[in-house]
């Protein structure tokens, strides 16, 4: 009996060996490349590339491991207004009552955005003179920061309070034009004080929207600084009559079917700012405003849970999701769910529509230092923070094939300009042999 096991799994083993099929020499080049390039040592590693008009995956590593996304959480976020939104953004609820106007939030991000056009808001509020003002922020029910995030970076641009109500990008714009140092909003301006320190930027009290700064700040000619602001239904308050001047009142009520929508900005304006800078302010609120199509009340963990289930089921693995930017490290996508989702955006959407959203290799956005070419070929969504590096996307090969690709790389220390140059020697590869 030992001797029949023993002839068996022999003649097992010598099958697997004679029919098993040598590695592709493209495979075998990326593979050196790999080894050349000493990825693999300190960090952790992800990639699927998959060739969607075959569905041939050309190569996988780690792919169905989890990795912290950062900033190609934005995909997720962008799909879900892609689905949810129409072709503009949602920018007030409101309704009449007698000679009452009350309105609410929606989370639109561009209201007084510094970097947006004026949006027909603005136009709508003015319109109004002669009626009664009544705000209500009761259907914001979420925290104005994200869970997850590092309560130290509260004074850093790129991590902005949430509100039912943004102004102004939620943040007060410094900067220094002929000498003279200038804020946006100007509501601030007596909130700043000079303090004699060594700062080399100014900042904010973590508790209140109290400003220190020294001489030697104002002074530079080339000075400029966005720092997010404290919110609260006050300071909405406060925000709106300095700009509108005259006085707004504040009251709960709910949001019935009286209620209508002003639109302000194409949504698709939004979709570019917020995929090629990779804008968090803009990713928290789309997120809140996708969540608008499945409910009246303003909150991310509502959301994610609407847009999980009404869109994200099919995805290859199941996923932390916890914020609409990736500032938050709960977040855990993998490589394959990732290329599962770029594909599925270009079943639902063109290829003409998505491609100028994301950033462009060579030319817009994150990838506007790597990938030069005088015909772009990666449109792709970048993401980083400490120890991460990421860029999952598009690429078109030297043949003008379409590829769809996720490249994580995580765990790793120092240079994360390392990292972004060793991926996109990788995506090279592709390009040049595929």
């Amino acid at each position: 009996m030992k001797s029949f096991w023993f002839i068996l799994i022999v003649s097992f083993l010598t099958f697997s060996c004679v029919t098993q099929k040598p590695k592709s020499t493209k495979n075998k080049i990326l593979d050196d490349k790999l080894n050349s390039l000493k990825l693999l040592e300190n960090s952790f590693v992800g990639i699927k590339v998959l060739d969607p008009s075959t569905q041939e995956v050309l190569y996988s590593l780690n792919e169905k491991k989890y990795f912290t996304p950062a900033s190609n959480t934005k995909i997720l976020t962008l799909y879900s207004g892609l689905k949810t939104l129409g072709d503009s953004i949602p920018g007030l609820k409101y309704t009449f009552k007698n000679d009452t106007l009350f309105i609410a939030g929606t989370a639109d991000p561009t209201f007084l955005h510094p970097d947006f056009e004026p949006s027909k808001t603005l136009d709508f509020l003015r319109k109004y003179n002669n009626k009664t003002i009544v705000f209500s922020d009761s259907n914001f029910q979420n925290e104005t920061l994200g869970s997850g995030w590092s309560w130290d970076d509260y004074n850093d641009d790129y991590q902005v309070e949430l509100s039912s109500f943004p102004i102004s990008g939620n943040i007060v714009r410094f900067k220094n034009a002929k000498g003279e140092t200038t804020l946006n909003p100007k509501y601030f301006k007596d909130s700043i004080f000079n303090k004699d320190s060594q700062l080399d930027f100014i900042k904010r009290n973590i508790n209140e929207n109290v400003f220190y700064t020294n001489s030697g700040i104002l002074n530079n000619k080339k000075f400029s600084q966005d720092i997010p602001f404290k919110t609260s239904t006050s300071l909405i308050k406060a925000l709106l009559e300095d700009t509108l001047k005259r006085n707004i009142a504040l009251k709960h009520f709910k949001i019935d079917s009286s209620f209508k929508t002003i639109y302000s900005l194409p949504v698709d304006t939004v979709y570019r700012r917020m995929m090629k800078i990779s804008d968090n302010m803009l990713a928290e609120h789309l997120l809140l405003l996708a969540g608008g199509k499945f409910s009246d009340t303003i909150s991310s963990s509502k959301s994610i849970q609407n847009i999980q289930k009404a869109y994200f089921s099919e995805m290859p693995q199941p996923f932390n999701w916890v914020d609409g930017s990736g500032l938050s490290r709960y977040n855990l996508f993998t490589p394959e769910s990732l290329v599962f989702l770029l594909e599925k955006m270009l079943k639902d959407f063109s290829q003409e529509r998505i491609f100028p959203l994301m950033a462009i290799g060579g030319q817009a956005g994150t990838l506007n230092s790597i990938y030069k070419s005088p015909r772009p070929f990666v449109f792709a969504k970048s993401g980083s923070m400490s120890g991460v590096y990421n860029q999952s996307g598009y690429l078109i090969s030297k043949k003008g094939k379409l590829l769809i690709f996720s490249i994580m790389n995580n765990n790793f220390t120092g240079s994360i300009s390392k990292y972004r140059n060793l991926t996109s020697e990788i995506i090279q590869v592709f390009y040049e042999n595929y």
